[in-house]
């Protein structure tokens, strides 16, 4: 497999921690997002979208992190990053579409860009955004997982799975913005369980080979 990745970006990490849950090995291609490689026609000629995480796996092709990560778990079912039940899948697939639709899409780097060099944001305001959506889209995070039972000492249950492979990638975000998370102590409590586990290590952006 090759997986076509930018050591910034949190959707990449996404996929990065959900390979290394699985023990699966990949050829790592850099894209940089920065120097807008993601442009680039041979790149372009991979993924129309022009976004990085995209996977190649043999004859096939997948784009977009959560898409990714629901055909590594078809393809290589343990161990699962769903549950075996029905609610739990929804459940866990609801708190994962939290950060990739609520949070996400309003802090991605495109987004920044656009605030700044389109319309003239200061980057102190642009800052100021970031913090906002995160901080507020965090605690609803935290709502959801504070009040359920289902929450283990993972996001669901005492495994790790697809709504940890979301949520930790978005806390190194957050911390990098200097988002204030005293708000969201259990949300903080997961992420500091999964950063205890070698797969989530080996995925952080630090580990990547072009990390700068």
């Amino acid at each position: 497999m090759e997986l076509y990745s930018y050591f910034r970006s949190s959707a990449s990490f996404r996929v990065r921690i959900g390979l290394a849950l699985k023990g699966l090995a990949f050829d790592y291609r850099a894209v940089h997002l920065v120097r807008n490689e993601q442009l680039e026609p041979d790149f372009e000629a991979l993924s129309p979208q022009r976004l990085v995480p995209l996977l190649i796996d043999g004859p096939h092709t997948v784009s977009q992190s959560l898409a990714i990560l629901e055909y590594l778990d078809e393809q290589h079912p343990e161990p699962a990053l769903l549950p075996a039940d029905a609610p739990g899948r929804a459940r866990v697939r609801s708190l994962a579409l939290d950060i990739a639709c609520e949070i996400h899409p309003l802090n991605n780097l495109r987004v920044l860009r656009y605030l700044t060099q389109q319309l003239g944001v200061s980057e102190d305001a642009k800052n100021a955004w970031y913090r906002h959506w995160t901080e507020n889209g965090l605690l609803a995070v935290e709502r959801r997982l504070a009040r359920d039972e289902a929450t283990g000492l993972y996001c669901h249950g005492d495994q790790p799975g697809l709504a940890d492979c979301l949520l930790v990638p978005q806390i190194f975000n957050a911390q990098r913005f200097e988002c204030q998370l005293d708000a969201v102590p259990t949300v903080m409590r997961i992420f500091e369980a999964c950063m205890a586990l070698p797969a989530f290590q080996s995925a952080q952006p630090s580990a990547c080979p072009d990390a700068q």
